[in-house]
Formats: C-alpha cells, sequence, structure tokens
C-alpha cells in the first residue's frame, strides 16, 4: 500500500473553479474562431449565433477563481456587437 497514491476526499471540488477559467477561455477561442468568419463580407449574421456562445463563455468565467477568460469573452462580445451594430444587423 506503500506505493500507491492515496486519494483525497473532495480533491476535484477544490480545482474546479480553475478548471472553469480554462472552459472559458476555450469557449473565448470557439467565439474569436467564428467571429472571425464573420466579419467576412455577407456573413455578419452569424454574430447572432457568436454572441450568444460569448455570453456563455463570460458566465462560465464568471463563477471561476480568476478573470481571464471572463475579460477575454466580454471583449469578444463587445467587438461582435460593434460588428453587428455597423452591419445593420444582417450584414
Amino acid at each position: 500500500m506503500r506505493g500507491r497514491p492515496r486519494l483525497v476526499a473532495g480533491w476535484g471540488v477544490r480545482h474546479i473553479p480553475g478548471m472553469l477559467n480554462l472552459v472559458s477561455i476555450l469557449i473565448g477561442v470557439v467565439t474569436l474562431a467564428l467571429g472571425l468568419v464573420a466579419f467576412i463580407p455577407l456573413l455578419g449574421w452569424m454574430n447572432w449565433l457568436v454572441i450568444p456562445i460569448g455570453i456563455v463563455g463570460a458566465a462560465v468565467g464568471a463563477l471561476s477563481s480568476s478573470n481571464g477568460g471572463r475579460n477575454l469573452n466580454i471583449v469578444l462580445i463587445i467587438i461582435f456587437t460593434l460588428r453587428l451594430m455597423l452591419g445593420g444587423g444582417i450584414f
């Protein structure tokens, strides 16, 4: 039994806030990739799909112990909302 690592009760619960930041950053990267496609003319309607994904990423980032993922998603939401407004909501 000496060579086997002991399991600590509640180990996973302590690391969830840090993992939520990583999940939020991954959602932000997906949002960025889809949002860059939405910058192509006549594909501005994709912002209607990209902005809610960013909102979910910001919500997950708000639950984490760090602010990096939340801030990334907030910046992306602002950029893609401005792009949507400049295109008149469609273009």
